[in-house]
């Protein structure tokens, strides 16, 4: 009698288990999210300015260290046969921030050392201004965007909360709104932070790269000029 009622009641069984699952994958990761509530909004703009950020001073701080490697031996020949003017115009038809640094140390050949150096530290703290614009912003997204996530979690309790009293029960169909919007947007603000902190610290490095460059191309620079000094 117990296999009986076993074999009758296994496809049932089955098909309620087939029908679940099938309405859990049909569920896609977009409905998921718009569950985490309004919340969401923020979070996507966040994300959205994230990427645009990163990709828009990724360009650009690539194109800045693209030059020559034998832009400085050019620059070396041209001072040391006298040929000033040829090295100011290769500078100018070079687009980097070493080539506008030594375009403002050759403007100023002729004055003291300390006069030149001046000016290439100046020109040099203008370039990284340049590179550095806006990349701020990603490290203010990495810590806004987690505080975000934390605000949906307080929604998401709080809607708990107000279905709890409104029904007067404790189930998994009276909870599980606020469960979502809780979990959701968590996931979503730390996921988003992270990658803002990665992009910001990735574009953190790329600079300091280029700042050393910029430092290395302006000693050799300095110690271009006096070379003829010392012999």
């Amino acid at each position: 009698m117990f296999h009986t009622f076993f074999l009758q009641a296994a496809p049932s069984a089955i098909d309620s288990i087939q029908v679940a699952t099938t309405t859990v994958s049909t569920e896609s990761a977009f409905d998921i999210l718009l569950k985490g509530g309004p919340v969401m909004i923020p979070l996507a703009i966040l994300l959205i300015a994230t990427i645009y950020l990163f990709i828009e001073r990724f360009i650009t701080i690539q194109k800045a260290s693209q030059i020559d490697p034998n832009f400085m031996r050019n620059i070396k020949d041209y001072i040391l046969n006298g040929n000033i003017e040829g090295a100011r115009s290769l500078c100018k038809a070079t687009n980097s921030p070493v080539a506008k640094i030594i375009y403002k140390g050759i403007q100023r050949i002729g004055r003291p050392v300390k006069d030149i150096e001046s000016a290439i530290e100046n020109a040099g703290k203008i370039e990284i201004s340049k590179l550095e614009k806006n990349v701020n912003i990603l490290n203010t997204i990495a810590g806004l965007a987690p505080m975000f996530g934390f605000l949906g979690t307080i929604i998401g309790v709080i809607t708990i909360f107000q279905e709890i009293s409104i029904k007067n029960s404790i189930e998994i169909g009276t909870i599980s709104g606020g469960l979502y919007v809780k979990m959701v947007t968590s996931a979503a603000g730390l996921f988003i932070g992270m990658i803002a902190f990665a992009a910001y610290s990735f574009l953190t490095n790329r600079i300091d790269r280029e700042m050393r460059n910029m430092e290395l191309s302006a000693i050799d620079f300095i110690d271009l000029l006096e070379e003829p000094a010392s012999k």
